[in-house]
């Protein structure tokens, strides 16, 4: 679940307990936990906003009133996009789209991914797993081998941001971000404020000889 650098503090500090996102369909599950660049995110609820959205749930959201919260959800639509569409009650959202309140709970523990990445005793059969895992999302790739080169490329430009990477693979910059948090989920790359970095255990893997 992707989450606004902005609302980051407020979440862990529990401050913001409430997300207004303009979905096609719910991309979370009540009773889920996230893993976030807030942290770990606990979705208690999710509801289809059929009415206002009270100033007392803006304000939950990180914002001053509904009318800032349906200005950001507009901007979160692309002009072409806008331009072809029509807002009914006003709403300069995506007719299309529904907008849906989703209730959050920061969870105060470590995620297990920051665990792993943080280890840098990698054994040989520590080493021949992570290759197993490598291999099998090469394979899946529909445009071949990538995650050696990513992670080649991350270990050389650290902080780098995503759609520079992204560009000098010739691929866009969302399908490469998706690519590098399987990468996070197997502990061997860190998300930056800007762009990533090696963990720890990525190092120590590329040290032994990668693939």
């Amino acid at each position: 679940m992707l989450i606004e650098q902005r609302l980051h503090a407020g979440i862990r500090e529990g401050r913001i307990t409430v997300l207004f996102r303009r979905w096609r369909r719910p991309q979370v599950v009540a009773g889920r936990t996230y893993r976030t660049a807030a942290g770990l995110i606990a979705v208690d609820a999710i509801d289809e906003v059929t009415g206002k959205i009270t100033k007392a749930d803006a304000r939950r959201a990180g914002h001053p009133d509904a009318e800032s919260v349906f200005a950001e959800l507009a901007a979160a639509i692309s002009p072409a996009v806008r331009a072809k569409r029509r807002y009914p009650h006003k709403d300069p959202g995506d007719a299309p789209l529904t907008t849906y309140k989703v209730k959050i709970r920061h969870l105060d523990i470590p995620d297990p991914r920051d665990e792993l990445a943080a280890s840098a005793d990698i054994s040989a059969a520590d080493r021949s797993a992570i290759t197993a895992r490598l291999e099998r999302l090469d394979k899946a790739s529909t445009y071949g081998p990538w995650t050696q080169a990513t992670l080649n490329a991350i270990a050389e430009r650290p902080g780098t941001r995503a759609a520079d990477l992204a560009s000098d693979f010739n691929r866009e910059t969302q399908p490469f971000k998706l690519d590098v948090r399987k990468l996070k989920n197997i502990g061997l790359t860190i998300s930056l404020e800007v762009g990533y970095r090696l963990s720890p255990r990525g190092e120590a893997y590329l040290r032994s000889g990668g693939a």
